[in-house]
């Protein structure tokens, strides 16, 4: 059976057909079906972007459409930026002026508790659903390291490598990151129920 990923971002689809390429799915995305439509993100939690998302590209393709929506929730800045992480310190700033933002809001604090949250919903054009979501545990960094990665990735430390995030391999990302637990327990779920 035929998938399509829902979102448009290059880095968010490496990480899933990395993480998704072992099971035998076959997975397109929305530029191979030539959709080209824009969700807006008006959910009040990741779960319900994430609906709103692979609902969207499910009708629009005719196929069981991926979806995901993730975000940083930072413990000192009560949960922010979370389902805003996106658009945190308003529109167009790049990922580097968003970290920078961020540090910022940060420069005083000593707890830096965060962590990234997905959580992954697939939608079927029956009507039914599958969902998932993981989260990686870490802290703020006081500033930007290494060069991989994507979004916060260069201010978040992973505590069980020592390391940013951007300063992970691909392999060592997807193994401890939000993303792929998420994407692990929903490819679970997804061979027992298909």
């Amino acid at each position: 059976m035929k998938y399509v990923l829902a979102t448009a971002n290059p880095g968010k689809i490496t990480e899933m057909r990395d993480i998704l390429s072992g099971l035998g799915i076959d997975l397109a995305t929305r530029d191979d079906l030539g959709i080209d439509i824009d969700v807006e993100e008006t959910g009040d939690t990741f779960y319900d972007n994430a609906l709103l998302k692979a609902k969207a590209i499910c009708e629009a393709s005719g196929l069981p459409a991926i979806a995901d929506d993730s975000g940083l929730i930072v413990e000192a800045l009560d949960g922010a930026p979370g389902v805003y992480s996106s658009s945190y310190g308003g529109d167009g700033l790049s990922n580097s002026e968003r970290c920078w933002y961020l540090l910022g809001k940060m420069s005083n604090m000593e707890h830096r508790g965060a962590k990234f949250v997905c959580t992954i919903v697939c939608a079927f054009p029956d009507g039914s659903l599958l969902s998932a979501s993981g989260e990686c545990r870490g802290e703020i960094l006081t500033a930007p390291r290494g060069e991989g990665g994507f979004g916060y990735d260069p201010i978040f430390l992973v505590n069980s490598f020592g390391k940013s995030m951007a300063e992970l391999s691909p392999s060592e990302k997807n193994s401890v990151s939000h993303r792929g637990a998420a994407l692990r327990e929903f490819a679970a779920m997804l061979e027992s129920a298909y």
